[in-house]
């Protein structure tokens, strides 16, 4: 099959399959292709570039997905949370309570902070080792 980029002489652009160039040329001849816009019947074909395909990469190793999968949940957490360090535990819970704004923060909690946390009913969850972004480097 033969995709053409075709264009009716009302300057419509649309696309159409053919089972070869000599199928096309037939069909244009015959006046069988009709544009979908304006049913017009004159047909031309646009100019086009092959579809040439490029050398295939190889797949990664699941272990190499999974590492580039983390390292861009980490840069996502980055771009879009704010790092408050070990002041996470209260600012989760002044959000919870309406003293201060909602926004996506992260940052460091003690095993008795996470736990009073959870049984206040306030939503904040560890970040698994490979997805925590840690602490971000300051620049001098």
């Amino acid at each position: 099959m033969i995709r053409y980029a075709l264009t009716c002489g009302h300057k419509h652009e649309f696309e159409a399959w053919f089972s070869s160039s000599d199928d096309f040329k037939t069909q244009q001849q015959d006046q069988l292709i009709q544009c979908p816009y304006c049913h017009s019947t004159d047909i031309t074909k646009q100019i086009m570039a092959p579809a040439v395909q490029g050398a295939k990469k190889s797949n990664p190793s699941p272990e190499q997905a999974f590492a580039e999968f983390a390292s861009k949940v980490r840069n996502k957490i980055r771009e879009t949370h704010d790092y408050v360090g070990d002041k996470f535990a209260d600012q989760a819970r002044a959000m919870h309570d309406g003293e201060t704004q909602q926004k996506p923060i992260y940052g460091e909690v003690s095993p008795e902070q996470a736990k009073d946390l959870k049984d206040d009913g306030i939503p904040a969850r560890p970040l698994p080792e490979p997805f925590s972004p840690g602490k971000p480097k300051k620049l001098n």
